[in-house]
């Protein structure tokens, strides 16, 4: 197998980001919740008030994955990097690729001062469970996800 690079993603990555996007969506039974624009992601990745950092991993000139990250802030422990998506095109996953950008994240929490590095993972994604838990993770069945939809955000008139 090609060697694996792994590098900050530019701008001109956002075609391939978004591919990879769509992929985990439909992956995960979730395509039609998907509304991000490849606009989006370069506004809020690249922009001047990026919102999202990302690292892409290149074999032989493609891009075969990518990890979206950013940080946050905890009351309790202070500056935390939240790792939203780490992606890995489907076909070729079990290739250390994963592996690779899992590091470099990690790297990244390191270099950063993080207290604290944070994600999701679905349940039923065994795989994915198992691929964290290599790195030591431990996986909290206790905390539950709150969240209010755009819509849900609009439909609140009394503010």
């Amino acid at each position: 197998m090609s060697s694996i690079k792994i590098r900050k993603a530019r701008v001109e990555d956002v075609p391939a980001l978004h591919n990879l996007i769509l992929e985990l969506a439909e992956f995960e039974d979730g395509l039609n919740f998907v509304s991000i624009t490849k606009d989006d992601l370069v506004k809020d990745g690249f922009g001047e008030n990026a919102l999202f950092e990302s690292i892409v991993a290149e074999r032989e000139n493609e891009i075969t994955g990518t990890a979206i990250y950013y940080f946050t802030y905890s009351t309790w422990s202070g500056k935390c990097l939240y790792l939203e998506d780490l992606i890995v095109k489907r076909d070729i996953r079990s290739g250390g690729i994963g592996s690779a950008l899992m590091k470099e994240v990690i790297r990244i929490a390191k270099r950063s001062g993080a207290k604290r590095m944070a994600w999701q993972v679905l349940s039923w994604n065994v795989d994915a469970c198992d691929f964290y838990r290599k790195f030591g993770a431990s996986l909290d069945d206790e905390w539950l996800n709150g969240r209010l939809s755009e819509s849900q955000i609009n439909s609140i008139s009394d503010l």
